[in-house]
């Protein structure tokens, strides 16, 4: 009897669907975990305002001049304290599955065009969720799901680095095409990314990779972009 329960158990193990032994999958929100997690925000809230000061805010209040705008993956895993230290001011952030200009064109316009951002960055990361939803079959998910997903352009069954780095230099593509003008009179720089917590490109966990400047994508040119050879080649400032 204890043979055949085990069988049973074992069998039945197999049969459950792979997402149900993430021990992070989640099968619906809790409003008890709301409710504790708001005081802690509450707590958290009051200790920043209290650190930085009076003094701090009002500044705040003068005005912003941020001198990137990025648009990131909405993904609770990436924020701005890997980028900033003081982020208030200096990161226009703009958030979406995916991390795409497309589903977002008018906020990362208002960056761009309004609050005259020096750079347009493009964070995208590993373990990327939409990026896996987009590789596969996502036509069971929710209609406005799907329509955001419709607009990343990567293979199906690509590895999940692959295809955030194939999505990071599509968005930059289309930004370079975008912000042409910009581009090319040099007041914009457009940076794409892949923030790797996960060390699948082997340079370090929790590294941000910058994979393409401008639409380059060759990692010696993208390097001398960086360090400010390419400018100085060409006789920029």
């Amino acid at each position: 009897m204890k043979k055949q329960l085990a069988f049973v158990l074992a069998a039945a193990f197999l049969a459950a669907p792979a997402f149900a032994l993430d021990p992070h999958e989640h099968e619906h929100g809790d409003v008890a975990v709301a409710q504790t997690f708001i005081k802690e925000i509450q707590a958290d809230q009051a200790a920043y305002a209290g650190m930085h000061g009076t003094a701090f805010f009002q500044d705040l209040n003068k005005g912003q001049h941020p001198r990137a705008t990025v648009v990131a993956c909405s993904d609770s895993r990436v924020h701005t304290n890997m980028l900033d230290k003081t982020p208030e001011g200096d990161l226009f952030m703009v958030r979406n599955i995916g991390n795409q200009l497309s589903t977002t064109l008018g906020s990362v316009e208002y960056g761009v065009n309004h609050l005259n951002s020096s750079m347009l960055l493009v964070i995208g990361h590993s373990s990327c969720g939409a990026i896996k939803a987009a590789s596969g079959d996502y036509s069971s998910l929710e209609p406005a799901i799907k329509r955001e997903l419709d607009t990343i352009k990567i293979g199906k069954g690509v590895a999940n680095i692959d295809g955030v780095k194939t999505n990071v230099n599509n968005q930059v593509a289309s930004a370079v095409k975008e912000f042409a003008d910009k581009v090319k009179e040099g007041h914009l720089l457009v940076v794409g990314a892949v923030y790797d917590f996960a060390d699948d490109m082997k340079q370090g966990a929790g590294r941000l990779n910058i994979i393409n400047i401008n639409g380059e994508t060759d990692a010696v040119k993208v390097q001398q972009a960086l360090s400010g050879k390419a400018a100085e080649s060409h006789g920029h400032h």
